[in-house]
């Protein structure tokens, strides 16, 4: 085993509802179900039963969630959410459900993940992957035969798993390979760690991480590393960012559409913007 400095954390984010805009803070806790206050909810599609994401629902990029107060460990933080327009509700409103329904245009309950058992999420397989077709990411599989709905992690609302970590090099690689005019922002991709990992930006950062662990904080550990396959979300609007789906026609068409790395965490800790990260393997 070999440990070396790869870098620093540059941000953290949190997403209190899952597939609304979230809060950038400067300090994070983790437990090995993740950020603590880290979609701690969601909503559910009523006409289908199923979790919806922005996948489906681009106009959830409209939505903003965040924690009035720092969550604790095993213990619901009280979370406002900003609806289109500006309104203010808390998640916890009795007509919460009923105000996102009228402001999203469709049905939904607005859910806790202590509810959340084996769920799935929906997806429109014409549009999920913007306009690369289905067969560049999934080869033998078509718009017409990709599911309309894909599973969530056992016992939460995250998509693939509870952490997500991006290299600042590898977003600045995907730059220099499209055509300029894109910006590609970390916002784009929603990591809950983003890793300020120097001038390097001559590949996507992540590959070398796989198979190792990476130490961040005062004592997180961030194992089981995969590739992060990317979607139609990274190409929607959103606040000052506007549609381009260049963003994800370069990872597709460079990288099989893998942008950052997927992970677990193997020991928990608090983690502060400016942390040195440090890759064992």
């Amino acid at each position: 085993m070999t440990r070396r400095m790869i870098g620093k954390v540059s941000a953290l984010a949190r997403y209190p509802v899952k597939s609304m805009l979230g809060e950038q803070l400067d300090e994070l806790h983790f437990t090995e179900r993740g950020a603590v206050g880290d979609r701690a909810y969601a909503l559910r599609e009523l006409a289908t039963r199923q979790i919806a994401s922005a996948k489906k629902f681009p106009r959830l990029f409209e939505f903003r969630a965040a924690c009035d107060s720092a969550p604790a460990s095993g213990q619901m933080a009280p979370v406002t959410i900003e609806l289109p327009g500006g309104r203010m509700i808390h998640a916890e409103d009795a007509d919460a459900s009923e105000l996102i329904s009228a402001a999203l245009g469709r049905k939904v309950s607005l859910e806790r993940a202590t509810a959340a058992r084996a769920e799935l999420a929906g997806i429109d397989p014409a549009t999920v992957f913007g306009d690369v077709p289905v067969d560049k990411v999934f080869p033998g599989l078509t718009a017409a035969t990709l599911p309309d709905f894909f599973a969530l992690e056992k016992e939460s609302f995250f998509d693939s798993a509870v952490m997500h970590v991006i290299a600042s090099g590898t977003l600045r690689h995907m730059a220099k390979l499209a055509a300029p005019g894109s910006v590609f922002d970390p916002r784009r991709f929603r990591p809950t760690i983003f890793v300020d990992n120097g001038e390097r930006d001559d590949a996507f950062i992540e590959d070398e991480w796989i198979g190792g662990t990476l130490e961040v904080g005062d004592s997180v550990r961030i194992v089981a590393m995969r590739p992060a396959l990317r979607c139609v979300m990274t190409t929607h609007p959103q606040e000052d960012l506007p549609r381009d789906y260049t963003i994800l026609r370069t990872a597709a068409f460079h990288h099989r559409a893998n942008v950052g790395v997927f992970a677990s965490i193997g020991a928990a800790g608090r983690v502060r913007v400016g942390d040195p990260v440090y890759l064992d393997r």
